[in-house]
């Protein structure tokens, strides 16, 4: 358990090495990052920069090499599997950037938020009713009945946000989740996310390369480079005032 504004995640000498053949790749090099409960933050830098690996981290999806990484009472360095199962169930939701990706096309938008609590086990009365609130809160009630081919880019990811937060994980995670969106439907899903955030308490961290998303839906963002922070402080004052040379050259465009 959290409460709020106190630390929820807690990143420290995070490392993560990947072994193919003879050759290591360091991903994460040392990391140090603490979120607290009920933030939302973005994570910001160029490509192959350890983005994607400390979010794969952080659902469960890939396992640290070494450091502290701390999720609420998860330690996720010395989680068993079945540990695992039951962060990944309920401690964290994950929305991915391909659409395709975050729903089964064969099932409604009803059946696809309701679909993690069918495998929780939660009774049919009790997720029925919790999935037609979620699709409120993201704005769809009317397209419950909907399958995803019958859905815009833009509902298919509002549906994502219901899913991912279908067994109430205090945690969301969002990888580009506006990046096969038109400007005008990505800014609301940013707007959407400020919504769960506001109404729900729910701590999220969006990854994406988008600086002005980033500035408009984040409180603090992260800057990250070869596999580190090189900067990280309220979203406002990174942008205005940045204090690494690497962070004015990403926001300058100079490289990534």
């Amino acid at each position: 358990m959290t409460t709020p504004n106190s630390t929820y995640i807690e990143c420290s000498g995070l490392f993560k090495i990947y072994k193919a053949a003879d050759l290591e790749v360091v991903a994460l090099r040392g990391l140090e990052l603490t979120v607290d409960s009920g933030e939302i933050i973005a994570i910001v830098g160029a490509s192959g920069s350890g983005k994607s690996t400390l979010l794969n981290i952080l659902a469960g999806y890939d396992a640290p090499s070494a450091g502290t990484i701390r999720v609420g009472s998860y330690d996720l360095l010395q989680m068993t599997n079945r540990e695992v199962v039951e962060y990944r169930r309920h401690e964290v939701g994950f929305i991915w950037q391909e659409t395709s990706r975050n729903l089964f096309p064969y099932l409604s938008a009803l059946e696809n938020v309701e679909l993690p609590m069918v495998i929780s086990g939660a009774p049919r009365p009790e997720r029925t009713q919790r999935a037609r609130e979620l699709l409120d809160v993201v704005g769809l009630a009317d397209r419950a009945d909907h399958k995803p081919a019958q859905l815009s880019g833009g509902e298919q990811q509002r549906v994502a946000i219901a899913v991912g937060l279908s067994n109430q994980p205090p945690l969301l995670l969002a990888d580009e989740p506006t990046g096969e969106l038109d400007d005008e439907t990505g800014e609301e899903i940013l707007e959407l996310f400020n919504t769960v955030n506001t109404e729900i308490g729910t701590t999220i961290i969006i990854v994406t390369h988008n600086m002005q998303q980033a500035a408009r839906v984040s409180q603090r963002t992260a800057f990250f480079h070869l596999g580190q922070v090189v900067e990280y402080g309220r979203t406002s004052d990174s942008f205005t005032n940045p204090l690494e040379e690497r962070t004015k050259d990403y926001i300058t465009g100079r490289y990534g």
